[in-house]
């Protein structure tokens, strides 16, 4: 029989109450809530019911999920539905990709000011794109595109940086045609680098002289204004890192990509390997060494302090869109797109495929209920569970297994 593959609901379940007792003190209350929803999530903790075939009278309990947008169960469905309804504002066009890096010298600080930190991260690199695009000497248009936050690298370790996904042209000044890109190429990054740099600098400073940033424990010096402006001053004088990938194709491979990037967490289940004593181990890309796999093996509770790093402050918006695709203006600016480029009619919607694993994020449940035991049948909910207190361990789990007698394989 296949193991049960390991989740990060599991780490937490079995050593959060070890974590909170260590850092319990430290954490922001949507940190706290992410560690809580995660660990309950699928289980009785959160109610659910109870499924039998219509056919051959197998049953399951399907438990509810947490929807904590932090989780890696749950996310796999609000990537689905976000998708979906991203289908009708591609355009036929070569698209770029486009990452805004912050340095490693002022990830401290946006650790303890990660809201106003990370709009400036947001703006800083949102108005470079736009002020770039719209310069003659480069595309000399207005562009539209959507930019998400991730906080992570692949070792779990803080590394804010914003991925923008352009469609490769514009409007021009005038409005009267579409500006294309040089096939292959969209903006110069080394002049967006430095522009990026300076405009970030500059709203960081404004920040702290709004009084909107506060610092404590190692950061505490940084309260003092001549000390914040020498980190500023050794921020400005190493380069920025602002990567531009190669174009790729067509709405396809768009929203393919968008389903990778948009709604992902820190770390999948997937790329957890071993759970054994209180040590996780996990694939990891090295990108300092050309992207060579490789494991690391974590104590939990460190495990767990990584993970939380990346938990967003409570309505915290992640995905943002800019220029033509502006949300107040998306829908009459992509009209006038897609008549400058020739395209009659709104492009019918592309279902973005779903692979194995996405499918056990969901549920690994198919969208009929066919019944997995016949294969016929249907599964109809004749009971609805309650939600009950759950040890972390998951004896409470057990405990209601135990009382009903059903069968959740």
């Amino acid at each position: 029989m296949t193991p049960p593959r390991l989740e990060v609901a599991e780490i937490f379940r079995r050593y959060g109450d070890a974590f909170l007792d260590q850092y319990g003190e430290t954490l922001r209350p949507e940190q706290r809530r992410a560690l809580s929803d995660i660990a309950a999530c699928r289980t009785a903790a959160l109610g659910g019911h109870v499924e039998e075939c219509d056919q051959c009278g197998h049953r399951q309990i399907a438990y509810n999920s947490c929807r904590n947008r932090h989780c890696p169960k749950c996310q796999a469905t609000a990537a689905a539905q976000w998708v979906e309804a991203r289908e009708a504002e591609l355009l036929p066009v070569e698209y770029a990709h486009v990452v805004f890096t912050l340095p490693a010298s002022l990830g401290p600080i946006a650790l303890q000011n990660p809201r106003e930190v990370y709009n400036i991260l947001f703006r800083a690199a949102a108005e470079t794109l736009q002020q770039i695009a719209a310069d003659p000497k480069h595309l000399g248009a207005e562009i539209g595109f959507l930019s998400v936050l991730h906080t992570w690298g692949q070792n779990l370790g803080h590394h804010p940086h914003v991925h923008c996904v352009v469609p490769g042209g514009g409007i021009s000044p005038d409005g009267a045609r579409w500006v294309a890109c040089r096939p292959g190429f969209f903006l110069p990054v080394r002049v967006l680098s430095r522009v990026f740099r300076g405009k970030f600098l500059a709203l960081l400073g404004d920040a702290f002289d709004e009084g909107k940033l506060t610092f404590h424990g190692t950061l505490r010096e940084l309260a003092d204004a001549a000390a914040f402006r020498r980190r500023l001053t050794a921020s400005a004088q190493v380069e920025w890192v602002v990567y531009a990938k190669p174009p790729f194709g067509g709405p396809e491979q768009v929203l393919k990509y968008l389903a990778r990037y948009t709604h992902r967490v820190a770390i999948s289940n997937r790329r957890l390997t071993a759970l054994e004593g209180d040590r996780v181990t996990f694939r990891w890309k090295d990108y300092a060494h050309g992207g060579k796999a490789k494991t690391m093996t974590l104590r939990a509770g460190e495990f767990i302090r990584r993970f939380l790093l990346h938990v967003l402050p409570a309505g915290f918006v992640r995905i943002r869109h800019y220029g033509f695709l502006a949300n107040r203006l998306c829908r009459e600016k992509l009209e006038r797109c897609r008549e400058l480029l020739g395209v009659v009619t709104t492009p019918e919607p592309i279902a973005p495929e779903t692979s194995a694993d996405s499918k056990e994020d969901l549920g690994g449940q198919p969208a009929a209920r066919i019944c997995p035991s016949c294969g016929r049948g249907r599964m109809v909910i004749i009971e609805i569970l309650r939600a009950t207190r759950v040890a972390r361990g998951g004896r409470g789990e057990e405990a209601v297994l135990g009382r009903s007698g059903f069968d959740t394989s």
